[in-house]
């Protein structure tokens, strides 16, 4: 095996497959990627096992085709410190060497035969449907923030994406929730797919965030029974699924939240992140004090000190409530707008958060007790 590859398209490349390998891999094949070299075209592939990652440079100048494996972090780090966009010149010197040279430097690293990497060849063009990468990756971003970290409830350790209708409408609809917080958010689909409800995992949605924040045009879905296919450009990436059931969440929907706070959203988000700031690890609630067009926010840490602030908003009601500040943060965030509308029901109630730049996204927040 013999060829040349181009040092920007080559890292830009590793760099994501640094995302799919596992750093503590009991298995060291799982540690190396696959280099296919064959058609001038070089195909690098990187797995855990759950998540496989496929990527081709076109374009390559091939002298001599094959494949081998090795480490992916080596390989990575040697070849971003390459001067960018220089020439790599690679090349198996023997069964279990492979040459990297570019300018002044030579590297011989250890290889493990391409005949050990696990490689699953399945069959997915059922049911494929397309959507604009930038919308899906709205989706994951508007919901990433919400999914749960706990491990004894594997069903909301991702984000659960089904098909919705609503008046005649089809849309994809993504939902996560931690059960402190929920954040929905859609789009619009052209017709009817094909597709089954299905959560994916957290370390696939941040994987997809990666890949599609660099790329315009269109993601290829296809999904079936375990496992679900993305397709962009040169990648590919094929995700096993969160085995377990969604909770309803439409129940928790506040239905009844009648009273609404409008608020300007940098001022809001600029003055929730400042009066946390007295909270060491941000625990703390934040309090509001509302009471007609006026909004008191408050943090009290035993330990460090208090902090307040008033902001001019508008609403019609006394309320006092408590929040998380770093849910509110989190979703105050990812609004579109210039402006954030909160409705509320009672102070024990959870509060209602819509984006008037974004109908097609609602988050939910608990109240923090006391």
């Amino acid at each position: 095996m013999k060829f040349n590859v181009n040092q920007q398209d080559f890292q830009q490349a590793l760099n994501y497959c640094q995302g799919v390998i596992e750093k503590r891999s009991t298995l060291p094949i799982l540690s190396n990627i696959l280099l296919d070299a064959n058609n001038s075209k070089l195909t690098i592939t990187a797995t855990d096992l759950d998540l496989i990652f496929i990527h081709q440079l076109n374009n390559v100048e091939i002298f001599e085709e094959g494949k081998i494996t090795t480490t992916s972090s080596i390989m990575y780090d040697i070849i971003r410190k390459f001067t960018s966009g220089k020439k790599i010149n690679l090349s198996l010197t023997d069964i279990s060497k492979l040459q990297v040279e570019s300018e002044k430097s030579i590297f011989n690293l250890n290889c493990i035969s391409a005949s050990e990497f696990p490689l699953t060849d399945e069959n997915f063009n059922d049911n494929e449907f397309s959507i604009k990468s930038k919308q899906f990756l709205k989706l994951l971003n508007k919901c990433k923030f919400s999914i749960s970290n706990d491990e004894t409830r594997h069903y909301l350790s991702g984000i659960y994406f089904h098909q919705t209708e609503v008046e005649g409408k089809n849309y994809l609809t993504a939902v996560a929730t931690d059960s402190h917080r929920m954040s929905v958010s859609k789009i619009r689909l052209d017709k009817k797919i094909d597709f089954e409800p299905v959560i994916l995992p957290k370390k696939t949605i941040f994987q997809l965030c990666s890949l599609l924040d660099t790329h315009d045009g269109n993601i290829k879905i296809s999904n079936r029974k375990s496992k679900i296919k993305f397709e962009l450009n040169n990648s590919i990436l094929i995700s096993k699924l969160i085995d377990g059931k969604f909770p309803n969440y439409i129940q928790v929907i506040p239905k009844n939240n009648h009273k609404k706070l409008e608020i300007d959203l940098k001022l809001f988000l600029n003055s929730v992140d400042r009066v946390a700031s007295v909270s060491l690890d941000k625990k703390d609630g934040v309090k509001f004090n509302l009471s007609k067009d006026v909004l008191n926010l408050s943090v009290n840490n035993a330990n460090s000190g208090d902090g307040k602030e008033t902001l001019s908003v508008k609403f019609e009601y006394d309320l006092e409530i408590s929040f998380n500040s770093r849910y509110l943060i989190d979703i105050a965030s990812q609004i579109n707008g210039d402006r954030v509308e909160i409705f509320f029901n009672d102070s024990g109630s959870p509060a209602l958060v819509r984006d008037p730049a974004d109908f097609d996204s609602i988050f939910v927040v608990m109240p923090m007790k006391g």
